[in-house]
């Protein structure tokens, strides 16, 4: 096999040692966009590529889903656990920009090829490790499965039906997070590789709290929120897929406007003005009249009908589409979503990374590598750009960020890009301030200024200058440009419909400044049919696809979360940010980044999507169970609606739960001696042990499985996050002084750099409404205290959010 040469990474070579989907998914990223990624794996080849759907490659069979995961990376045979891989890796780093260690905190401690030795040794060489649970804390050491650490960080507790279990979701959204989480350093270091080299290790499992942070902060301004049912979350409602005609269709509506256009396409317009139903928690509070009301109405027409009527009249509904129908949806043969992957003889279609850089694409189709295939190939030298020397200070100091999002996604995005030091400059205007700060613009939003106070704003914009400029006016829009150009990264989070309204488009913000590389993430992206479609959270995980493999086989299609389209689409888009940057520095052009945030939920269950792909089949749900781990689900534990999640992979664990439990019945039972046989005994052995875990207490139970080698966790609310062990032990949380609501928790990053034992410290609060107004009007696009005074007077600037002017009422 040859190396590649194309690509806007094509100038970094990256080593990739150890095991795991979230270390193969972080070096896809580098691959498909050029990279030289070389994987190190054991003599006879990674065990990943034994697992799951097979292909035949000629010379055998191989996992579908690891050669998508794998694809356009090198593969030589070096296991770091053994002298001989050790050395072959030992000589290669000297080369290589980039080390991708996916190695537990104990197995590189007890190593030849301990981190902190290597940067000793090699400082320009820039090291990221990929763990379950970061290098410190109680949990360091911890098994793990994708059900287990997404039990611990939140985002389980509050899925599935009130009496429980909670609702465990197909695997395969851990990697995704995790790997988009580490990447983020990676880059970074790439980015700042002049300045020398980084060291870091990153925990998927504070990744995956990152999707609860929306939870948490609701639940530090409402109150603990209990699980309601499947397909119900929070106060939204309704929110959730519904049968019609032809199909299910996902309806989310929030705003009373969005309510009252839903009765008037149904053909109801009198329930538009019902003081019953017209407020979202009133509609939920009814939920069952709801439902009652919807489901005969959406039956009356095809989800297809139904989408294209939420299209014309701005309506948040969304096509749930299964797995066999993904193909062939309008929007992505129009994104053209999809490509394929070789390995061997064999040849199958594979969703294509969402991070779609319009001027450097990602690599369509792909060569995954047979295990060893390069080991006879001699590699061309490689140069590191790097100087031999530990870099200081943030990564991204050196990158300035103009950031017109709001909500969610956007604000997210931008925020994991100040974490590690961005400048970023929010633009927001008085009468549409971020809608994070509050939706109920009644008196006291204002008279209170609770446009302040909202948690969930104070977690998405930490780090970040606030402005404001109402960009409806000229001034405003010319300000805005002349913030533009002397920015290095522009993003907008609206729907594809409002920034050319007011001539802000992507071409225009990049006709001042070539080199910026500006970021769109409407709902379904910038250039298809779908450009319009209005979305949330829950609207991007219907339109997905991602509910039809979620759930038990008698569910509807089952959300995994109330609103999992944002932070996917955010840590996506801070990602292909950084893509864009790296590409910037390699040939000094920007571009447009065109993101389709229904897209970038693809890669969550990528391993159904290939399994259609490769036999024409997917697997029925199977709810709490896992395809070959047995046994596996999530049991009631002593106290009020607590549980714990147990996932058993081997024998041998099979073997340790049963000496846990004291049933050396169940251990030399030979109907359970293989992971075949427990499978099909699954509905006795989830009794089995849920009058086991109903005797016990989560902490206890957990450390004494944990103990034992099995993967178990405590299935956290977000609400108990705040006081998880882990958490404060690694100082996820971090009190912040800020104006208007005092001390107060914020989160930290989720990686640790060097030989520190908590993420970075944040710098600044959320910004209040305008707050930097001064600082960067004046003190850097140099207005005079004259332009300054007229702007405020004529409201193009303000330093509180007000109610909007009312619209001159037509002259005839």
């Amino acid at each position: 096999m040859t190396t590649k040469t194309h690509g806007p990474l094509a100038a970094y070579r990256i080593l990739e040692i150890g095991g795991g989907d979230t270390l193969a998914y972080c070096g896809k990223l580098f691959a498909d966009f050029g990279a030289e990624v070389i994987k190190c794996e054991p003599e006879g080849g990674d065990p990943r590529r034994r697992e799951g759907v097979q292909v035949t490659t000629g010379s055998g069979s191989e996992s579908a889903y690891f050669a998508w995961l794998n694809s356009n990376k090198l593969s030589i045979t070096a296991d770091p656990a053994t002298a001989e891989g050790a050395a072959t890796i030992r000589s290669l780093l000297p080369s290589c920009d980039l080390l991708l260690d996916g190695r537990s905190p104990a197995e590189v401690e007890a190593s030849t090829l301990r981190h902190k030795d290597l940067q000793a040794l090699d400082p320009g060489l820039s090291i990221v490790g990929i763990t379950w649970f970061g290098p410190t804390g109680p949990y360091r050491d911890y098994q793990a499965t994708d059900a287990v650490a997404r039990s611990l960080a939140g985002v389980v507790y509050e899925a599935g039906p009130p009496e429980g279990p909670p609702m465990l979701a197909r695997e395969g959204q851990a990697a995704v997070v995790g790997a988009l989480t580490a990447f983020l350093p990676a880059a970074a270091s790439l980015i700042d590789a002049e300045n020398g080299g980084r060291r870091f290790v990153a925990s998927t499992h504070g990744a995956l709290s990152q999707i609860a942070e929306y939870d948490i902060g609701l639940q530090m301004d409402l109150g603990k929120r209990p699980r309601q049912d499947v397909n119900v979350f929070g106060r939204t409602y309704p929110a959730a897929p519904y049968p019609t005609k032809d199909g299910w269709l996902g309806v989310t509506i929030m705003s009373p406007a969005q309510w009252t256009a839903l009765c008037d396409i149904m053909g109801r317009p009198e329930l538009g003005d019902d003081d019953r139903y017209n407020t979202s928690p009133k509609r939920q509070q009814r939920r069952h009249e709801v439902d009652d009301i919807l489901r005969p109405l959406l039956l009356q027409k095809t989800a297809e009908e139904w989408f294209e009527l939420g299209l014309k009249h701005k309506v948040p509904l969304a096509i749930v589409p299964g797995v066999a129908d993904l193909k062939g949806l309008k929007f992505h043969k129009e994104r053209e979503s999809f490509g394929s992957v070789r390995i061997g003889e064999a040849r199958f279609d594979v969703p294509i990374l969402p991070n779609q850089l319009t001027g450097t694409p990602p690599i369509r189709d792909g060569i995954a590598p047979l295990a060893g295939s390069t080991d006879a190939t001699a590699l061309p030298d490689h140069q590191r750009k790097a100087p031999a020397r530990v870099a200081d200070g943030l990564p991204l100091r050196n990158l300035r960020i103009l950031d017109l999002s709001m909500g969610w996604a956007g604000p997210l995005a931008v925020r994991q890009l100040a974490d590690l030091g961005a400048d970023v400059v929010k633009v927001e205007s008085c009468e549409h301030p971020d809608w994070f700060r509050g939706i109920d613009t009644r008196f006291p939003y204002y008279e209170e200024k609770m446009f302040e106070k909202h948690y969930t704003w104070q977690f998405m914009n930490r780090n970040k200058r606030g402005i404001t400029l109402d960009i409806s006016s000229p001034r405003g829009r010319e300000l805005v440009l002349e913030l533009a150009k002397t920015a290095d990264v522009a993003i907008d989070s609206y729907a594809a419909d409002v920034m050319p309204k007011y001539g802000l488009t992507a071409d225009i913000l990049r006709e001042v400044n070539p080199r910026l590389v500006v970021l769109t993430m409407p709902a379904f992206g910038m250039q298809t049919s779908w450009r319009n479609g209005r979305a949330y959270g829950s609207t991007l995980e219907h339109a997905s696809g991602l509910p039809s493999v979620n759930g038990r086989p008698t569910d509807p299609p089952a959300m995994s979360h109330a609103v999992m389209g944002d932070p996917i689409g955010g840590m996506t888009a801070a990602a292909s940010i950084l893509l864009g940057v790296l590409a910037q520095k390699a040939n000094g052009a920007g571009q447009h980044i065109d993101i389709a945030q229904a897209q970038c939920l693809l890669p969550l269950f990528g391993e159904a999507i290939i399994e259609h792909a490769v036999t024409g089949q997917v697997s029925e749900r199977l709810g709490n169970r896992h395809p070959r781990y047995a046994p596996h689900g999530c049991y009631r534990m002593a106290g009020d609606d607590c549980w714990i999640t147990i996932a058993v992979r081997s024998d041998t664990e099979w073997q340790a739960l049963c000496r846990v439990m004291q049933r050396d019945d169940l251990a030399a039972d030979p109907a359970l001696a293989t992971d075949k046989g427990r499978r099909e005994q699954a509905d006795r052995l989830d009794k089995e042990i849920g009058d086991w875990t109903i005797l016990g207490r989560g902490f206890s139970i957990m450390a004494e499985l944990q103990a034992a080698g099995v993967p178990a966790g405590i299935v956290r609310s977000p609400a108990e996050l705040g006081f998880d062990q882990h958490f404060m032990a690694t100082g996820r949380w971090q009190i912040m002084e800020r104006t208007y609501i005092g001390g107060h928790v914020q989160p930290v990053p989720v990686y640790v750099e060097g030989d520190a034992t908590t993420g970075y410290q944040n710098r600044r609060p959320s910004p209040t409404v305008g707050q930097h107004n001064r600082e960067v009007l004046q003190g850097e696009l140099g207005l005079s205290d004259a332009d300054f005074d007229a702007l405020l007077t004529e409201g193009v600037i303000g330093f509180e959010a007000r109610p909007m002017k009312p619209k001159a009422k037509a002259k005839g």
